[in-house]
């Protein structure tokens, strides 16, 4: 039997990216997303399961559970938020939305999965997924690096509670060429420059992050966990010249 892999935000850029390598390995897949038609677009080709749900309604995670079936190989939290904003502008509705989304969902997708996981033949794997943001700081991210440095914490404290059955780890991400960061590089201008502060200059795919996202979820990388990973063009830990 093929081993089964639970991807929220299995409609977005890096987890669609995802879903696709995860079934192209040949494993099955059940996708977690907001629009059901974006979903059956990912998942129909893919022959893929999915659950239509919002990650701030506190019901989702029990129904996940539920569809996804008893047993799981992996789960891969691709769900994010990118509020850019004035520390000023900040409210605590912006707070908390991005804590939701971003921290506390990736905490209540795992726990409702855990025992899925739990009875993974070969042990199970999670993914989650913080920010360049949660390690260097930059103008306008106070609330969404805030929310990433807690999903790094999180990464850490399941990978140390988790083992050794379950293995834990977090990429980090700099800015990607997806959907959800699509107002960003609206501009061409804005997005050559961003791509400039990268040691290897250009914007991130949504397949960079997906390439490692699979080998992280798969038995190739058992003896990995408790890992923040940088996928990131050398941004968070290099200078360019100049």
């Amino acid at each position: 039997m093929a081993d089964t892999f639970l991807i929220y935000g299995g409609a977005g850029g890096i987890g669609s990216a995802l879903a696709k390598r995860l079934a192209n390995a040949g494993h099955a897949l059940h996708l977690v997303g907001r629009r059901e038609d974006a979903l059956r677009a990912v998942a129909g080709p893919l022959g893929a399961g999915f659950t239509v749900g919002d990650v701030t309604d506190p019901e989702l995670f029990a129904r996940v559970a539920t569809d996804a079936g008893p047993t799981l190989a992996g789960i891969a939290y691709a769900v994010g938020t990118i509020q850019l904003r004035g520390f000023a502008r900040l409210t605590a509705a912006d707070y908390r939305r991005d804590f939701e989304v971003n921290a506390l969902g990736a905490a209540l997708a795992v726990q409702a999965a855990l025992p899925a996981l739990k009875r993974a033949e070969h042990g199970g794997a999670v993914l989650l997924f913080s920010s360049i943001a949660a390690q260097q700081g930059f103008t306008f991210h106070a609330s969404i690096g805030m929310a990433k440095a807690a999903v790094a914490g999180l990464t850490l404290s399941l990978a140390a509670e988790l083992a050794p059955h379950i293995r834990v780890n977090a990429i980090a991400p700099s800015l990607t060429r997806t959907p959800l960061a699509a107002g960003l590089l609206a501009n061409d201008a804005s997005a050559s420059a961003i791509a400039a502060l990268h040691p290897l200059p250009r914007l991130g795919e949504a397949d960079d992050i997906a390439a490692l996202a699979a080998f992280l979820l798969s038995r190739d990388a058992g003896w990995i966990t408790g890992q923040i990973v940088g996928v990131d063009g050398g941004r968070s830990s290099l200078r360019v010249k100049g």
